[in-house]
């Protein structure tokens, strides 16, 4: 198959490409700029913006399946420059999905969709999720109120892509939760760097349990959902989470994580109230004195790190085979030996 892969030069984004070249695909990567990485790999590269609807309209032609990978992401920004992006570049691909006649549409969601403020999801499916009560099979609930332009943006993208599910194109969104593993340049890079400056805090006490994926798990999914999705599938026009299915307390995830990289345990917490003040008054700061870069906390952001989320992997299992290959400690080994190996080679 010919696969165009948006955001393919992202943490994500290349482990996808290099699967399905793998898998013997011919893979197209539509971004921002230019990857070397990408071209190492022999993938083909569009240079592009998802919110030009001509550029996306090209990357499309002639393709069979698209994985839907490229976002805006972060806890900080404009809701237009998040909208733009997240709404109207999946818009574009949906539009140009139609008018090629691409039969499968691969996006990648976030848990995120579901956020409400500190309610705990704990064991849920897409289907139950936040509440779980007088919901059918069919409905997806989502996030209200939310304090993420990022949340905000992904779940009305979401929703139009599950809504554009029809008999000429199957549809598919999937929701992995903190993506981590070798080669990765933003999670846990900056929760390090954060460590080793001794400005890392646990929010609460830091025993509320939460679900991540290690990459290599992350891509499968993909790979799963596309090999089993068609017009009638069980799993198209639907969400999933995913997930390594192994929750772990927040305390020691992020510990065993900043162990893997070398940098040193967070031992220290503020309260849930203190870090939604400061979240708060950060959100009123940054623009106001016009600051670079993201606040260190959010409002958004308190509410996530003191919350539990893990999920349920049995509607992936049953419905497109996903069971995570990779424990999260053969992960930590990887991560481990990758960041010794990247230090031995820096000068």
């Amino acid at each position: 198959m010919k696969i165009l892969v948006t955001g393919g030069g992202g943490f994500l984004g290349q482990a996808l490409c290099k699967g399905l070249i793998e898998r013997g695909h011919q893979v197209l990567a539509f971004n921002r700029g230019h990857y070397p990485a990408l071209q190492a790999m022999g993938v083909g590269q569009i240079r592009g913006d998802l919110a030009d609807a001509q550029a996306v309209m090209h990357a499309v032609a002639g393709v069979d399946a698209v994985f839907h990978n490229g976002a805006k992401a972060g806890a900080w920004g404009s809701y237009d420059s998040y909208h733009q992006a997240n709404v109207v570049g999946t818009d574009n691909v949906i539009a140009a999905c139609r008018a090629h006649g691409v039969g499968k549409l691969v996006y990648t969601s976030t848990p995120s969709v579901t956020h409400r403020a500190t309610h705990p999801v704990e064991g849920g499916t897409a289907d139950t999720v936040p509440y779980g009560e007088g919901l059918g099979a069919d409905e997806v609930p989502y996030g209200e109120n939310f304090q993420a332009p990022y949340a905000a943006t992904k779940a009305i993208a979401e929703q139009r892509v599950l809504a554009a599910n029809d008999a000429q194109l199957a549809t598919i969104a999937l929701r992995p939760r903190l993506i981590w593993g070798p080669g990765d340049q933003q999670l846990v890079p900056r929760l390090a760097e954060r460590a080793r400056a001794g400005r890392l805090r646990f929010v609460g006490d830091g025993q509320n349990k939460v679900d991540t994926t290690y990459i290599d798990n992350a891509a499968l999914a993909h790979f799963l959902a596309l090999e089993h999705l068609a017009p009638g599938a069980a799993c198209a026009g639907k969400a999933y989470f995913i997930s390594n299915g192994e929750p772990l307390p927040m305390r020691e995830l992020l510990n065993k994580l900043l162990g893997a990289v070398g940098a040193p345990p967070v031992t220290r917490s503020i309260s849930f109230k203190t870090a939604y003040r400061i979240g708060a008054v950060c959100e009123r700061l940054w623009p106001l004195l016009r600051l670079r870069g993201e606040p260190p906390m959010t409002r958004f952001l308190a509410e996530q790190l003191c919350t539990p989320h893990w999920y349920s992997m049995e509607p992936a299992r049953r419905d497109f085979g996903y069971v995570p290959r990779v424990s999260i400690e053969e992960g930590l080994a990887r991560l481990a030996s990758s960041s010794n190996a990247q230090e031995s080679i820096t000068p």
